[in-house]
């Protein structure tokens, strides 16, 4: 954590020399759960200089790291990256009327393509694992070409890499989904389901094929994403080789959701008895 520093608070200047140190408390609003960030974190940026989060403690809040449910054996709310992740947070403006959640010692404006590059950067310093980290860079490389903001980009530009993004996470899905339909030897409405980059063999050489297409195929398609294309290629082979692993996890959750509501519904009865 050598890039990170003890940031202070609002009415004392941040000490470079001290470690950072992170004094979150937990918040329950609106029935939601969030973090306040009690201290600033202070990071220093290899292009941007000393950045400080947030900018005003008393108003900022965090939900640690955004991870879908369904990845967090992947990736955990909190854990080794959670100082950049909460550093991340503030620097992705969400309120333009509000002003900016963070402070530039140097007075840079940071977009949002760089607010991601600084959390990957940032992670690094931190020892996150390297598959990992570059993981959760694609991860909101994705949510930022899909939602445009603070990007810098003009209409067509955002328009474009919506529409890349759509179609490739789409593509890949309906592919792996047609692929393990192909590896299973499944039917639907009496049609064995083929698809022409899987050649039937026995099964080892079938799953390579299907792991290569899973590889080759997004390269192709990310290609779209211009100077993202890296994050393209890694969201999109992750999809791919994750999809199997995703919608088993989702079966089960459901399941636990349907025991959940029947526990209610009889928890309910009981409590009516009495």
């Amino acid at each position: 954590m050598r890039r990170f520093f003890d940031g202070g608070l609002p009415d004392e200047p941040a000490d470079r020399a001290a470690p950072a140190r992170v004094f979150l408390e937990r918040r329950m609003e609106d029935g939601s759960e969030s973090f306040a960030v009690l201290r600033r974190l202070g990071y220093d940026d290899r292009r941007l200089g000393p950045l400080l989060v947030p900018a005003d403690p008393a108003t900022f809040r965090s939900d640690l790291t955004s991870v879908p449910r369904f990845f967090t054996w992947l990736v955990p709310r909190s854990g080794r990256h959670l100082p950049a992740a909460l550093v991340h947070d503030g620097l992705v403006e969400t309120d333009p009327a509000a002003g900016p959640t963070y402070v530039s010692t140097q007075g840079h404006v940071v977009t949002r393509p760089q607010a991601d590059r600084v959390l990957r950067d940032a992670m690094a310093d931190l020892g996150v694992p390297l598959v990992q980290r570059w993981l959760v860079w694609a991860a909101v490389t994705v949510a930022t070409m899909l939602d445009g903001r603070a990007t810098g980009w003009g209409p067509l530009r955002r328009w474009w890499y919506r529409g890349a993004v759509v179609v490739t996470l789409g593509a890949v899905v309906v592919m792996g989904g047609l692929a393990t339909a192909d590896l299973l030897d499944l039917e639907v409405g009496g049609w064995e389901v083929s698809v022409p980059w899987i050649v039937d063999a026995p099964p080892v050489p079938e799953l390579l094929q299907g792991a290569l297409a899973a590889v080759v195929l997004p390269a192709l398609l990310a290609s779209t994403w211009g100077p993202f294309r890296a994050a393209g290629l890694i969201a999109a082979v992750a999809l791919g080789l994750l999809l199997p692993v995703t919608v088993a996890l989702v079966a089960v959750y459901l399941v636990y959701l349907g025991l959940e509501g029947v526990a209610r519904v009889i928890a309910r009865r009981g409590q009516r008895s009495e």
